[in-house]
């Protein structure tokens, strides 16, 4: 009875792992998904790269910088190690200088991603557009202005904040806290980044921002999937610029499957939320 009890409870473990890594690997899809458009839309796409081009250079000239002076700044933020012996001494800077680049590095993401989005609103809602009118024929009504994504664009921000806040405690812990800052930041702001771009699809079928959050939540796997595989292609020289167009394509498609996949009712897929917007149909 036991062996089996005991392969029973490993088969059904082994059953959830693979269960979680499957909805994470389809999040990450949809960012694939989301690149296919370069080859169906590349007119569309390829203003996108324009916003996208202009922030990046502001954001890379302000990381270049921190990464050039990144010995003053751990020698600034340490002098409890002073005394020290040289080994220690220098052991402490080098952790302190990977705490500080990563919260730089979500910073950077997070600002570039809001920032992109707002300076760059006219080219991605024709991005979102597009993506709408191929996948389900329609393209919802709602508010999805200027002012709405600036307002969403300061939030972004300052949860940005508070996720390189966070990896910048772990990353005190001692022997593991570089590897845990890094980590739980790459999570926390792909989450972050997935809240943001699906914001236009869902905002633009009614819906508030907790029932945005309680869609995502239930989804929570997908959309760190998606989220985590467009952070790790930003963080690739140059990547940021050419991913973001695929990014909004992705996260509408991210944004239709948390909706619930299917026909579309009111404008939103499967009729999956009550109270979203009217719709305008392709012509």
């Amino acid at each position: 009875m036991l062996p089996q009890a005991w392969s029973s409870g490993t088969d059904t473990v082994r059953a959830l792992r693979c269960d979680v890594m499957g909805e994470v690997r389809d999040g990450a899809r949809l960012l694939l998904r989301g690149w296919g458009y370069w080859r169906r839309r590349p007119s569309v796409m390829a203003w996108g790269l324009v916003p996208a081009a202009l922030v990046g250079l502001l954001v890379l000239t302000a990381l270049t910088l921190l990464v050039v002076n990144l010995g003053t700044v751990a020698q600034w933020l340490t002098p409890f190690a002073d005394g020290w012996t040289p080994f220690w001494e220098r052991a402490a800077e080098i952790a302190v200088q990977g705490v500080v680049l990563a919260g730089a590095v979500v910073l950077v993401v997070v600002t570039f991603t809001a920032l992109t989005l707002t300076v760059g609103e006219p080219f991605y809602d024709r991005i979102w557009r597009a993506v709408e009118r191929e996948e389900t024929g329609t393209v919802p009504a709602g508010d999805t202005g200027f002012w709405r994504g600036a307002v969403d664009g300061f939030a972004l921000m300052a949860r940005g904040l508070l996720v390189a806040l966070m990896a910048g405690v772990l990353g005190l812990v001692p022997v593991l806290g570089t590897v845990l800052g890094w980590s739980t930041g790459l999570v926390l702001t792909g989450w972050v980044l997935a809240h943001e771009l699906t914001s236009r699809a869902l905002v633009s079928r009614g819906l508030s921002r907790t029932e945005r959050n309680r869609l995502l939540r239930a989804h929570r796997r997908e959309a760190i999937g998606f989220g985590v595989a467009t952070q790790l292609c930003f963080l690739v020289p140059g990547g940021a610029v050419a991913t973001m167009p695929a990014a909004v394509a992705g996260a509408t498609m991210l944004a239709h499957r948390v909706l619930g996949a299917g026909a579309v009712v009111n404008g939103a897929p499967g009729g999956a939320v009550s109270g979203a917007g009217s719709s305008t149909h392709a012509g």
